[in-house]
């Protein structure tokens, strides 16, 4: 853009006739020649793809993993193939006292991330810390008290304790009805054909007082 500039100024230059207008026109020639020289020197193709690949890419979230835990570690393990083939600064995991966030930049052309937030119980973020195995990022949460850890978050836990409230009640006939009630929201046609034969035949039976129990 800059030469173009510079060559309507020449052409300019060839036309004026008047001085005051000359003088302008030459020092933005100069003005003009001074940036072009300074500019820096266009770089090849082939290295400005490459600096472009290394920063871009496509960014994928990891939800594959898996977990144990030691007496003062939580471990969790992500499979990543060639990951240790990146440098390790690129492989970079952020704590927090409740969460931790993985990043693995350009991994064969691909960003990779991974964020756990709400785990179970409060880790310490200076003793936690990250390995580089092969085909293998193993984070390591250092507990903050030496306790075993039933699930890995929060959500977790609250799930288990809703599907145990489904099953375990006080009333056998209620914990009954809830798993009826389950399979019938998951099963299939034939699954739902069979429990509404059931249900009908179990309310004609009480009506007829063979069945005293509501089920």
């Amino acid at each position: 853009q800059l030469q173009k500039d510079l060559e309507e100024v020449k052409e300019l230059l060839t036309k004026t006739t008047r001085k005051r207008l000359h003088d302008v026109l030459m020092t933005e020639k100069h003005k003009l020649e001074l940036e072009i020289k300074n500019q820096p020197p266009p770089k090849p193709k082939d290295a400005a793809e490459e600096e472009k690949s290394s920063l871009g890419g496509y960014t994928v979230k990891i939800n594959n993993y898996g977990w144990d835990q030691s007496d003062k570690f939580i471990k969790i393990y992500i499979s990543l193939n060639g990951v240790q083939k990146v440098p390790a600064e690129d492989v970079q995991v952020n704590f927090t006292e409740r969460s931790f966030d993985l990043l693995v930049k350009n991994l064969n052309g691909k960003n990779y991330t991974m964020t756990f937030n709400n785990l179970l119980k409060p880790i310490a973020v200076e003793g936690s810390s990250r390995k580089i195995k092969t085909d293998t990022v193993l984070v390591m949460c250092r507990k903050k008290r030496e306790e075993k850890w039933e699930c890995l978050t929060q959500v977790e836990k609250e799930s288990k304790e809703k599907e145990k409230a489904a099953y375990d009640t006080s009333d056998p006939s209620e914990g009954l009805m809830n798993l009826l009630k389950k399979m019938y929201a998951e099963g299939d046609d034939e699954m739902k054909r069979t429990i509404n034969k059931a249900w009908v035949e179990s309310r004609e039976k009480q009506s007829k007082g063979d069945i005293p129990m509501d089920i």
